[in-house]
């Protein structure tokens, strides 16, 4: 009879599976539908009770992702975001300034804004691009990809990861510290995803002008909200990072961050009730049920002894790059950091920055190494875009061997 303990992990298993084929015969299957699956298998097999996968969700990620699902809804559909985007990108004249200021330009500001929020916001501009510029979509959503994923690495505040590693590693400055040891390799991996995407798709490269042009507001009321909401995020995000500064971090919360700015398209906007039906509740279900499979997962104590076996390695850089690259695509970059930090033994700076470095890019090896990828899957599928397992894995292989290599030799 098949051990209760591990139904959990075969189910798991099946998810990764189901994820990386994404078709059964005529049955075409979202990412959102095989996790809902997944949590819906353990919940009925009695792997986790109703209330204990209720308690499982987590109500700030939930609230944080819906506050800025309701901010890029209403930035793209009054126009804004297209406005916007011709001030930053109307000077590549060609497509290798195109993808070299979507990765160092999205990259520095996933940093500053959160990785998951430049998923958000940066799609449809992506598609946007592909759709009139006459550009691969692919190429395009994997260098945003690439780009939120692996500048989100120098800071604290740059993916959730980071921010637990900065507020339980006892780092005294936490944004120094990241910008000293992982500036300089950050940049070169972000060098290298450049690199990687020119030459995997090197037929796009034709040195064809570009002519990006400046789409009209289509809705002046919602852009002048959507502004004033984007300012607001970015003024809070800067008093965020004043608040850990004086030690009151844990008290600003990113959920408060969201909320207050999405207020004044809730508040002021008649189209409130419309954009609150357009933003992605697909990604939102993904993330409640990978919340409740995961948590199951953990209940298992499967993933808890493999750490605990490896305890004598974890003091290695090494040891902490590969298994944060390894075990972040079976249980997500966030909940390997929560399991992992406690079992570093007086961690020293640089595990812990090795810990933060391996975690985030994680998300460059497979799709669901990081959220950000499924957030930008889910939202190119709206569009009928998207990208497969495989196709994300042929670059995303040897990018991550390379990131990996450059983070080792820098720390």
């Amino acid at each position: 009879m098949m051990a209760a303990e591990n139904i959990s992990i075969i189910v798991l298993a099946l998810v990764l599976l189901l994820i990386a084929l994404r078709q059964i015969g005529d049955l075409k299957l979202q990412i959102w539908q095989i996790m809902l699956l997944g949590a819906l298998a353990v919940l009925f097999t009695g792997q986790i009770t109703p209330l204990d996968a209720a308690s499982a969700i987590n109500p700030d990620v939930m609230i944080f992702l819906a506050g800025m699902f309701i901010i890029g809804e209403a930035m793209q559909e009054s126009g804004y975001l297209l406005h916007l985007s011709y001030r930053i990108f109307r000077k590549a004249g060609n497509l290798d300034q195109l993808l070299l200021l979507v990765i160092f330009g999205m990259g520095f500001l996933s940093a500053l804004l959160m990785n998951d929020t430049l998923a958000i916001v940066g799609t449809p501009l992506m598609l946007y691009f592909a759709r009139t510029q006459n550009i691969s979509p692919k190429l395009l959503l994997l260098a945003l990809a690439y780009a939120v994923t692996t500048g989100s690495a120098m800071s604290p505040i740059g993916n959730p990861q980071n921010l637990l590693i900065a507020v339980n590693g006892g780092l005294v400055n936490p944004f120094l510290i990241f910008l000293q040891y992982l500036l300089l390799p950050t940049l070169v991996n972000m060098l290298l995803a450049y690199l990687l995407l020119r030459l995997f798709y090197k037929d796009q490269f034709q040195n064809k002008a570009l002519q990006i042009h400046q789409e009209k507001i289509e809705d002046p009321k919602l852009a002048f909200l959507s502004r004033a909401a984007f300012i607001l995020l970015i003024l809070l995000i800067f008093a965020k990072i004043a608040s850990v500064q004086i030690g009151m971090g844990e008290e600003f919360r990113l959920t408060y961050i969201a909320l207050a700015s999405a207020l004044p398209i809730v508040l002021f906007s008649p189209r409130r009730m419309e954009i609150a039906r357009k933003i992605d509740w697909c990604t939102l279900i993904f993330f409640a049920s990978m919340f409740v499979l995961m948590d199951s997962v953990w209940r298992s104590g499967f993933f808890q002894a493999i750490m605990a076996q490896s305890q004598a390695n974890l003091g290695s850089v090494s040891a902490i790059l590969a298994l944060s690259v390894l075990l972040s695509q079976l249980i997500s970059n966030v909940p390997f950091v929560a399991l992992c930090q406690p079992l570093l033994v007086h961690p020293t700076v640089e595990s812990l920055m090795a810990l933060a470095a391996g975690s985030t890019i994680a998300g460059n090896l497979f799709i669901l190494g990081a959220a950000s990828n499924v957030i930008i899957i889910q939202n190119a599928e709206k569009s009928h875009e998207t990208l497969t397992f495989l196709e994300f894995a042929r670059v995303g292989v040897p990018l991550t061997i390379l990131n990996v290599l450059v983070y080792w030799i820098f720390l």
